[in-house]
């Protein structure tokens, strides 16, 4: 995936900070019921992959609060890993590693970064289009190790609908500036990891009329 120029403004805010530091306002808003999440389900141990890291605001968080598990962030955008770094380094947090140039709707990423015991994406799915959606799935799940879980979370559609005025706008806006990207159904989410053999663990409402979907990959 080429990174996408026409998405709205309101869809991926980030400002300069210090240095190469950048920070979205979003990110902060919402890591609080993130880390939660991640608390609950993540495991103590192992290796971590943060996808579409973003400014690196969540994953200096993340690898505080899981000071056992080995996190391995990542981004598509240049600027984003000179962000990430430039958290990474003021944090000096021995379990984080260098943020990785990754593509997470690339075909075939996961058969060189693999044997994950957890996986994390936020806030990605509905900026990209159906096709790279079920890309990023699929490669989640030969990514995680057996027994590996991933948390997807972001707006989704809720039985086909959109709940809340604030989506309706959004997602009109998305559609407006690319009618291939957009919210996805939870349905259609559930029907893509039943195909690739991810257990669902839990849906989970989040707070702004988020959702995070917690699966896992079987043991067998």
């Amino acid at each position: 995936m080429s990174i996408r120029k026409n998405i709205p403004s309101t869809a991926s805010v980030a400002f300069p900070s210090n240095g190469h530091r950048l920070l979205a306002p979003a990110a902060d808003k919402n890591i609080g019921p993130i880390l939660d999440l991640v608390i609950e389900f993540a495991p103590e141990t192992g290796k971590a992959l943060e996808l579409a890291s973003g400014t690196g605001q969540h994953i200096v968080k993340l690898a505080s609060a899981k000071p056992n598990l080995n996190w391995q962030p990542s981004d598509v955008d240049q600027l984003r890993i000179a962000s990430i770094t430039s958290w990474s380094n003021d944090n000096n947090l021995d379990n984080l590693n260098p943020p990785l140039l990754l593509d997470a709707t690339e075909v075939g990423w996961s058969y060189e970064h693999n044997d994950h015991n957890f996986i994390l994406l936020v806030n990605l799915i509905h900026l990209i289009s159906e096709a790279e959606a079920t890309t990023i799935i699929h490669e989640i799940s030969i990514a995680l190790a057996p027994g590996g879980r991933a948390i997807i979370y972001g707006p989704f559609k809720k039985d086909g609908k959109l709940t809340s005025a604030g989506d309706v706008s959004f997602h009109r806006s998305l559609k407006e500036a690319d009618p291939e990207i957009g919210y996805k159904d939870d349905r259609w989410m559930l029907n893509q990891f039943s195909e690739r053999n991810l257990a669902l663990i839990k849906i989970q409402n989040m707070p702004a009329n988020n959702l995070a979907f917690i699966v896992e990959r079987p043991l067998v």
